[in-house]
């Protein structure tokens, strides 16, 4: 069974998130644009480790963000904090899919921290304001025996 709203938020502002009113949804909160990123070399996905490639923070000219047709990282806004017995997933908002971009995302284990990352492909060029609502975090229950501990634990944070 999924969360509410009012409970992804609070769990969000036990994280430290500072929400305001429009990212609190009826069955999620809502996640913001914080800044974009381009991968200017190649990543690795291997059996016994991984390494991302490294990348180059866009800039927001005249405080927005103006995107050619691509593949982009986004980090987002808030920083996140997944409760035990809980799983997270990220979903893009209906207007960035209106707008022909989509957003891909990773499954968040229990116990993960930080300010997460998603790959955002642009299909139609737009403009993105900083701090403007893209995605939609939803809770979860989910049993497991463990909690999140990987590389990724308290990224950007």
């Amino acid at each position: 069974m999924f969360d509410s709203g009012a409970a992804v938020a609070a769990a969000l502002e036990a994280g430290d998130a500072d929400l305001d009113d429009t990212q609190r949804q009826p069955n999620g909160v809502d996640l913001t644009l914080g800044a974009v990123f381009e991968q200017t070399e190649a990543g690795l996905v291997g059996r016994d480790g991984k390494r991302v490639g490294e990348r180059e923070e866009l800039s927001d000219d005249d405080g927005v963000y103006r995107l050619d047709a691509g593949t982009y990282v986004v980090r987002y806004g808030e920083p996140v904090r997944i409760p035990e017995e809980r799983i997270g997933f990220v979903l893009p908002r209906s207007t960035l899919l209106r707008n022909s971009c989509t957003l891909d995302t990773a499954v968040w284990d229990a116990g993960y921290e930080g300010i997460g990352e998603g790959r955002l492909d642009v299909g139609h060029p737009i403009a993105i304001e900083p701090g403007a609502r893209i995605a939609q975090l939803v809770l979860a229950e989910a049993a497991h025996e463990e909690t999140y501990g990987g590389a990724y634990q308290g990224e950007n944070l």
